[in-house]
């Protein structure tokens, strides 16, 4: 579904992605794992369409992407989520959701107002969020919830786009163990649906989610395998969890 191959970044003479490599097949979860200052955010960036590669190629179910501009990858299929979340504050949690399938629609968004008072928008925007648990919090304000709760309308956004890939940026930032909790059980209902590609610093929730699991080490990508692999990977263990090669 996500194929990128030979992908690289430099930034001057400061080369932040070196020949990157890297494939989800089928509705996986594909996690990428490395050090702060890998590249993870710059690679995500890339996919994402906020920066351009310098080099190498990326494919979504076979289209290039590489023409393609932030929002016409959206509208390709790739679905994202944030480090920091991108809800508006001051709309309902229904309201930031019905924009969404709004945009998706192709329906005029001059008046944001106008989302909120279309009951084919609506109906759409409470099945997904009935689908992240949130039915029950579609009148409230974003600004009133919880920091969790603020990942999970996130990714109610993300799936308003009816993405054919989730490129998931840190969900687990800033969460409790309550809410991470939630929030890996949601990921895992949805696995197996869409494909995704997890970047992630929780251990627990790599594990717990991904199929595959690629190492990203100064740019570059170190290993590759199952979970149950790269823990008994010594390179991995060294990059990127703090142990010895030996």
């Amino acid at each position: 579904m996500l194929d990128i191959r030979n992908l690289n970044k430099s930034f001057g003479a400061i080369n932040v992605t070196k020949g990157v490599t890297l494939s989800v097949s089928g509705a996986t979860c594909h996690a990428l794992i490395g050090p702060n200052g890998a590249g993870k955010t710059t690679l995500i960036h890339q996919i994402s369409g906020v920066l351009q590669p310098d080099g190498g190629s990326i494919d979504l179910d076979g289209r290039n992407l590489l023409p393609l501009t932030v929002d016409q990858r959206a509208l390709a299929g790739l679905g994202r989520t944030f480090q920091i979340t991108s809800v508006l504050p001051s709309f309902t949690v229904l309201e930031n959701v019905a924009i969404a399938v709004q945009a998706k629609s192709g329906g005029s968004m001059r008046f944001f107002g106008r989302a909120s008072a279309e009951s084919a928008l609506n109906a759409r925007a409470l099945d997904i969020l009935d689908q992240v648990g949130l039915a029950d919090r579609s009148d409230t304000r974003a600004a009133d919830m919880s920091h969790g709760e603020l990942r999970l309308v996130e990714l109610a956004l993300a799936l308003a786009g009816e993405p054919k890939f989730l490129l998931l940026d840190e969900p687990m930032a800033g969460l409790g163990q309550r809410e991470s909790t939630r929030l890996i059980e949601f990921l895992n209902a949805l696995r197996g649906q869409i494909p995704m590609l997890l970047v992630e610093h929780d251990m627990d929730a790599i594990f717990q989610l991904s199929d595959t699991v690629s190492v990203l080490v100064d740019g570059a990508i170190v290993a590759t395998g199952t979970p149950e692999e790269i823990r008994a990977d010594p390179i991995a263990r060294a990059a990127y969890l703090g142990e010895d090669a030996a």
